[in-house]
């Protein structure tokens, strides 16, 4: 570990022996939250509980993902089921959508610290999530979960830096986010829809080895996002004879390569 990313790291651990105990930690499967639970067992030891929600727009990918990495950190882990489809505001799929989500989600870790005797509740928000608009971090603020990334001034590379040094097999893992992301606002969120998701972005990946894909769903258009980087990779006429034919079997009439490739948030451009 370098200088600089044990400074990083060390001022993370400071952070949770300078606040409450025990904590609870929402684990999302991503590097954020990782890196996070990581300090803060630490710091802590058993004083931790990661709790990862799977409320029906979290993919496979996540879930595994999210056990995984508790597993290397020896962390004690918590998976939660609720269904968030049955959430009305949610569903209806309008700009606050991502609050919806967060203040349910809130509600749950709240119920679980008052099981567990958690005093603090902390997320994986770092301070290059401020530059966007993220109005589910406006819900965990009102809710009281803390960001101890933010509050130590650790932005994403650094995270990623202190999570290859400790061998987190999530440390250059592609940033994710919830499958209703990829329909745009005033389309319903259903189960139905989220898993054609779902599947046909597992289609691209393991056709083309994309590390990072969005599949956007318009209706009968499934418009699929890779990075600029990889754009060259969906180039092969065989292998885009399968993907049409494959994601058109999920239910999708037409398919369409986004040439301008993954932009965060680009359903928000329409």
């Amino acid at each position: 570990m370098t200088n600089e990313n044990m400074k990083d790291f060390s001022r993370l651990v400071d952070w949770f022996l300078k606040n409450e105990r025990p904590v609870i930690v929402a684990l999302s499967g991503g590097v954020d939250s990782a890196v996070v639970a990581l300090a803060a067992k630490e710091a802590l030891g058993d004083d931790v509980l990661a709790v990862t929600a799977n409320y029906n727009t979290l993919s496979e990918e996540e879930l595994r993902s999210a056990k995984n990495v508790a597993k290397e950190i020896r962390v004690n882990h918590k998976v939660i089921y609720y269904n968030e489809l049955e959430n009305s505001r949610f569903v209806s799929n309008d700009k606050s959508r991502c609050y919806y989500c967060r203040i349910e989600l809130s509600r749950h870790l709240l119920e679980e610290a008052e099981k567990s005797g958690a005093r603090l509740i902390v997320d994986g928000t770092n301070i290059d999530d401020l530059f966007d608009v993220r109005p589910g971090i406006k819900a965990f603020r009102e809710s009281g979960v803390k960001s101890p990334l933010v509050e130590s001034g650790i932005d994403k590379n650094q995270i990623r830096s202190i999570a290859q040094s400790f061998g987190l097999s999530v440390f250059n893992r592609a940033s994710n986010s919830c499958l209703a992301s990829r329909i745009p606002h005033g389309i319903k969120v259903t189960y139905q829809r989220l898993k054609k998701i779902e599947n046909s972005e597992i289609i691209v990946k393991s056709l083309f080895n994309i590390s990072q894909v969005r599949v956007r769903d318009h209706s009968d258009i499934a418009r699929i996002e890779v990075p600029k980087e990889e754009l060259a990779k969906m180039f092969d006429v065989d292998k885009l004879h399968l993907l049409d034919i494959q994601i058109k079997k999920l239910g999708f009439k037409f398919v369409a390569i986004d040439t301008a490739g993954y932009r965060p948030g680009s359903l928000a451009l329409l």
